[in-house]
């Protein structure tokens, strides 16, 4: 009996291993960028891809090219066509084995252009103002469109999801395309007379984390959390591997202990859990989920450039959000091998955060603006003016599209059009008046309203704001005030309920900004002859920003312009009503290597800081607080209420007042 079984077994396992060799042996197949009624990016050349059994030819013709190439040992197969001329007459693209052909039909040739960002890049033409008028005008077929789905995963993926795939522009299919980007596609066909194709991969709610890839994260050392982050999360990382086998260890330690707790009668305590540093990247605000789902798969599928309409989700974050849109853009660029990929993106609108501090969102919008000025080939949109402050989403997309267009017309096309609205260029004193100089006023300053321009503050000594007398004068606009004899410092729109009226000519609205030397620069100096070696990085109203924000809105913010250090300094200044002022300055050796970690703590960050310092040095005129050099000093932080007892041994700390 025991024969005929072993026979009957080899057959069944046999069987088995034959079925798997032939599941191994996957068909023909591209990524669903490619499909029907695609447009391919035109003078670049043509990037195709796919997979086919390992070692069978793969055979690629279009447009009386013709390629052939191999799949290798893992099926996957690479080819590229040269160059190809626009085309407005859909053509066919063939890619063939010896066993399967696919044919891709009404091919278009033209300008293809990625649109990511979040609610708002994601928000339909269906859902903003005007939509039956644009919908009933939307016969273009020229102009297409492809969404892809929603979808998150821990490690890069070779492809993504669309349900509806490549779409031709009608009355029927443009009610679900994006609003900004199908605006911003209508503007480029109108001036380019171009076949318009338009990949849209957003998602509403997202932070700009969310689709920026490790790859991205690598190049800005400020964000080197979020590397670490990705990398100990993945299953081939040492750091992985060593806090999985330890909590194995833990786990089997544990198994024991609760066993003698059954078999005595003791209470079991819970097992240990996997540390959330080594699972899956799938929660929301994650980073690189996004890119590796929804933007990877993409990826070297031919793109002229990239428009971005993202922010709320990080409009808290102040200058870090230009850290992390360099990561985004290099990511990007790297991906695609187009170290000068163009990138477009909208400042976004004012909006009243609830109970929020005014000025956290003006901190934002600085760090927006200074996007534009410090990371090669990008352009802002100012949209102060198409906004609904009590809606998030503002319904008026059409001029959001068409400014994207202009920026792209203008930098990328190098057409002759005004692109924007007017910059600053510089302040001076003249007398008791501010001259406010701006650059790119195009054909003069003017307001939306005929009136004077608004939101303008100017501050004295006292370094309180105050609204000014503004009144254009050519290329400037003169500031003043009555009660300010020696303004020094001025901004403009610095509110998160800002919608100004100063503008060009050509109705390009003029982006939030400050200028000027804060007064309590030239207080701190004063007080503290070494304060002057020191360059100012933050400075924060405490009594403005209160205490239960979850992020400080900073007046200055720098951080991003500051390289390495050796010193550290933290100035506090407090004045009561008809009480003299009081100070403490406090300087000690660097405990963070980077800037941007030297601002107000949070609860958000739902850490405990504990650090010793050295070579501190103490100034003040409080009494009771002494002054001194050369103490060893300790900085702690905790996200709680804390522990009263004096853990550390901290020399004169109290475990009584906490």
């Amino acid at each position: 009996m025991r024969a005929p079984f072993n026979r009957l077994f080899h057959v069944v396992v046999c069987g088995v291993l034959i079925l798997s060799t032939a599941a191994l042996a996957e068909p023909l197949r591209l990524p669903t960028i490619f499909g029907d009624h695609m447009v391919l990016q035109r003078d670049l050349p043509v990037v195709l891809w796919g997979w086919a059994q390992p070692g069978q030819s793969v055979q690629i013709s279009m447009a009386s090219q013709n390629k052939s190439v191999k799949a290798d040992a893992q099926g996957q197969w690479r080819a590229q066509l040269a160059p190809l001329q626009t085309s407005p007459v859909g053509t066919m693209l063939t890619v063939k084995t010896n066993d399967r052909t696919i044919e891709f039909s009404d091919v278009l040739v033209g300008e293809v252009w990625l649109c990511s960002g979040q609610s708002n890049m994601e928000w339909r033409v269906s859902q903003s103002d005007g939509a039956e008028q644009e919908i009933a005008n939307a016969d273009c077929p020229l102009i297409r469109h492809i969404e892809i789905d929603h979808v998150m995963r821990p490690e890069p993926q070779d492809d993504v999801a669309s349900k509806k795939g490549w779409e031709v522009c009608s009355p029927k299919t443009v009610p679900s395309f994006t609003a900004a980007g199908y605006f911003f596609g209508r503007e480029l066909f109108d001036q380019l007379d171009v076949p318009i194709g338009l990949v849209n991969s957003c998602w509403g709610g997202s932070n700009i984390e969310a689709f920026t890839s490790l790859e991205g994260f690598k190049q800005v050392p400020s964000l080197s959390e979020y590397v670490s982050r990705i990398e100990g999360s993945q299953p081939d990382n040492p750091t992985y591997k060593k806090v999985v086998t330890e909590t194995m260890v833990a786990a089997q330690q544990w198994l024991i202990q609760t066993e003698q707790a059954l078999e005595t009668g003791q209470r079991v305590t819970l097992p240990p859990a996997l540390p959330k540093g080594v699972l899956p990247l799938m929660d929301w605000a994650d980073p690189a989920n996004k890119h590796n789902a929804m933007i990877n798969g993409l990826v070297p599928y031919r793109i002229r450039g990239s428009i971005w309409y993202q922010g709320e989700s990080n409009h808290a974050e102040g200058m870090l959000y230009v850290d992390k849109t360099r990561a985004l853009v290099r990511g990007w660029r790297q991906a695609w091998a187009q170290p000068e990929l163009p990138y477009y993106y909208v400042q976004i609108a004012p909006y009243v955060y609830g109970e929020e501090d005014p000025e956290i969102l003006a901190t934002f919008w600085e760090a927006q603006e200074a996007i534009e000025k410090e990371i090669p080939h990008t352009g802002m949109v100012v949209i102060h003016d198409v906004g609904n402050l009590r809606d998030i989403h503002p319904r008026n997309k059409k001029p959001v599209g068409r400014r994207l267009a202009l920026q792209a017309l203008n930098k990328t096309y190098g057409k002759d059009v005004v692109c924007g609205g007017p910059q600053f260029a510089r302040l001076r004193l003249e007398g008791e008046t501010l001259r406010v100089r701006f650059t790119r006023t195009g054909r003069g300053l003017v307001t939306s309203d005929g009136k004077a321009p608004d939101w303008f503050e100017i501050a004295g000594e006292n370094g309180v704001f105050v609204p000014a007398q503004a009144r254009i004068e050519g290329t400037s606009v003169m500031l003043s005030h009555g009660g300010i004899k020696k303004p020094s410092a001025m901004r403009y729109a610095w509110s998160k309920m800002a919608e100004p009226n100063l503008r060009n000519k050509e109705g390009f609205p003029v982006s939030p900004f400050r200028a000027g030397e804060i007064p309590e620069r030239a207080l701190v100096d004063g007080l503290v002859k070494q304060a002057k070696a020191y360059s100012l990085v933050y400075s924060t109203d405490i009594g403005a920003a209160g205490t239960t924000q979850k992020t400080a809105a900073y007046r200055v913010d720098r951080a991003h312009e500051i390289g390495s250090f050796d010193r550290v300094a933290y100035f506090l200044v407090l004045k009561k009503s008809d009480e003299p002022l009081q100070y403490v300055w406090v300087s000690m050796d660097p405990f963070v290597a980077q800037a941007a970690k030297l601002g107000i703590p949070t609860t958000d960050t739902d850490v405990t800081f504990r650090q010793w310092v050295g070579q501190m040095t103490v100034q003040s005129n409080v009494p009771g607080v002494v002054s001194g050099e050369g103490i060893k000093g300790y900085i702690e932080f905790w996200p709680n209420n804390y522990n009263a007892i004096n853990s550390d041994s901290v020399e004169n700390a109290s475990d009584e007042a906490f």
